[in-house]
């Protein structure tokens, strides 16, 4: 058999024949391949050889034998190479049965995602808006009583029953982003979407926002949220403190004390700021997070609400509800 490698740049070309000889010969030469050097240039190296036989060098000692001599035998297609990982994975993954050969059934591609039209903006002016939300349970928005609640008590905390006092918001794990357009509906001047799922962001998030005319007024980061309290000067810049921070994450995925620390050691919260925590029950939540204090905590069924602010705003909650008692 007569096989022909492709071309070679190896400074010495060379051509190999086993030596058969007969069985009942003991020289250690009938053990070894006859090499014939030449100095002549070639564009390609021919390879005699046939079947392995008794005496004849298996597969592995004429490729040893070979590289000795500076020749590249892995270009070459008589030596066979190893099986890849992958293709050994696959053929382990077929199996026999009565005498057929059986493999695994395909995955099912996942059905693609979809939107309803459930929420809505429940004040200021784009009131009664539709906003887009998943169909799935992989985005849990705010529930509308809880937020209704929470803006309640975030307006008349800041002396402005109406409306929300002008101020940037930030909205981590906005998902659909509604709880930030609503803040954008009530009177606050910019806000800033994080929201890692790149389908929510262009499918969900960015139609509420044209939807409702805030697109403008908004600045969208596509990222975890610990990536952005990481880089959080690359995003934000200088003006690193918010007015308000909303805290909406999916309950199972986070550790709230390693949360809360973070957020309350970060660049954003200032002495005035205002933070909105969504929690779910059996969970502990600190009476303070940096320099602001617990003014409020709430339950709706399951889901709790906590919001922590300056002392000035939890002094005039409390006198406030002196009057009214």
């Amino acid at each position: 058999m007569s096989v022909l490698s492709p071309p070679t740049h190896s400074p010495l070309l060379l051509n190999t024949k086993t030596n058969h000889l007969s069985s009942s010969s003991s020289s250690p030469s009938s053990l070894l391949p006859l090499l014939t050097f030449s100095s002549k240039p070639s564009s390609s190296l021919t390879l005699f050889s046939s079947s392995k036989s008794g005496n004849g060098l298996a597969s592995e000692e004429k490729k040893i034998l070979l590289e000795r001599y500076g020749y590249d035998v892995d270009a070459d297609d008589y030596f066979p190479q190893s099986s890849s990982p992958k293709s050994k994975r696959k053929k382990e993954q077929q199996k026999t049965r009565g005498g057929k050969q059986v493999q695994d059934p395909p995955v099912e591609p996942k059905p693609p995602r979809t939107t309803h039209k459930l929420l809505q903006v429940i004040g200021g002016t784009a009131r009664r808006t539709k906003l887009l939300s998943p169909k799935s349970m992989d985005v849990r928005p705010m529930m509308e009583v809880v937020k209704g609640a929470a803006f309640d008590i975030l307006q008349a905390a800041g002396g402005s029953p109406a409306s929300l006092r002008p101020g940037r918001w930030l909205d981590l794990y906005s998902g659909t982003g509604s709880v930030g357009i609503e803040a954008l509906s009530r009177g606050c001047s910019e806000v800033h979407f994080v929201e890692m799922d790149p389908w929510v962001v262009s499918d969900v998030l960015r139609p509420n926002l044209e939807v409702t005319g805030f697109i403008d007024d908004s600045v969208i980061h596509t990222v975890r949220v610990e990536k952005f309290f990481e880089r959080a000067e690359q995003f934000v810049g200088n003006n690193d403190t918010f007015d308000y921070i909303s805290v909406t994450p999916p309950y199972a995925e986070v550790d709230y004390v390693v949360l809360m620390r973070l957020i309350s050691e970060s660049p954003f919260v200032g002495d005035d700021t205002f933070i909105v925590v969504e929690y779910p029950s059996k969970t502990d939540m600190l009476e303070s997070c940096g320099p602001l204090v617990k003014i409020t905590d709430r339950r709706f069924g399951r889901t709790l609400l906590a919001i922590y602010g300056p002392t000035w705003a939890q002094k005039k909650r409390k006198s406030k509800y002196e009057k009214h008692n």
